[in-house]
C-alpha cells in the first residue's frame, strides 16, 4: 500500500502534467494529427464558401430573385451579402485568419439556410433536407475549438493563444446563432406553403 507521501508526489505529478498539457494548448503545440485536421477542415469548408459565394456573385439577379422567392425582404440586398459573407469567411477559413469570427459567420450562414430552405424538408440532403448545413456548421465549430493550426495567420499573429477552446467554440456558436435570428428577424417571412 502506498505511503500518504508517495500518493501525494503522485496527486503533485498528475496536476503538473495538467497543467502542463493545460499550457501547451494555450500556446499552440503542435499535433500531427491536429495539423493535418486543421488544413483538411480550413481547406473543405473554406473552398465550399467560397465556391458558394462567387456562385451567387456572378448570377446576382438570379439569386435576389430566389431569396425573394424564399420569403426574404430586399432580395438584392441578400444576394450581395450573401455572396460576400460567404466568400469573405471562406477566404479567412483557408488563411486561418479570425478562425472563430469566421467559423460564426459560416454558422449563421449555413443557419439561415437550414432555417429558410431545408428545415421543412427533413434531415436527408438527398431531398433537400439539413444534413449538409448541420455539418458544416459543425465542421467549423469543430476548428474554432481545435484550432486553425500552425500554417495560418492566426498562428502568426498569436490569436490561437488569445482565444482557443471551448471560449473559441462558444464563440462561434453564440456569435453565428445570434447573427442567425437577428438576419431572420430583420429580412424574413416564411411563405406560406402550399396545401399538399
Amino acid at each position: 500500500m502506498a505511503s500518504a507521501k508517495t500518493k501525494q508526489r503522485m496527486l503533485d505529478s498528475g496536476h503538473r502534467t495538467e497543467n502542463v498539457m493545460r499550457r501547451q494548448r494555450g500556446k499552440g503545440v503542435d499535433h500531427p494529427g491536429r495539423e493535418i485536421a486543421a488544413v483538411l477542415l480550413r481547406g473543405a469548408v473554406g473552398v465550399t464558401m467560397i465556391a458558394h459565394g462567387v456562385r451567387h456573385a456572378r448570377t446576382l439577379r438570379g439569386t435576389a430573385s430566389w431569396f425573394g422567392s424564399i420569403g426574404f425582404r430586399e432580395p438584392a440586398l441578400q444576394a450581395r451579402a450573401s455572396a460576400a459573407v460567404e466568400v469573405g469567411a471562406g477566404a479567412l477559413l483557408l488563411a486561418g485568419a479570425g478562425t472563430p469570427l469566421a467559423s460564426a459567420a459560416v454558422v449563421s450562414t449555413m443557419g439561415v439556410a437550414a432555417r429558410t430552405v431545408h428545415a421543412p424538408n427533413g434531415f436527408f440532403i438527398t431531398a433537400e433536407g439539413w444534413e449538409y448545413t448541420a455539418n458544416l456548421a459543425t465542421a467549423v465549430v469543430a476548428l474554432a475549438a481545435n484550432g486553425p493550426g500552425r500554417w495560418s495567420v492566426d498562428r502568426a499573429t498569436g490569436l490561437d493563444r488569445r482565444i482557443f477552446g471551448a471560449r473559441a467554440a462558444a464563440l462561434a456558436v453564440g456569435l453565428g446563432l445570434a447573427s442567425a435570428a437577428t438576419h431572420l428577424v430583420a429580412f424574413w417571412t416564411a411563405p406560406e406553403r402550399a396545401a399538399e
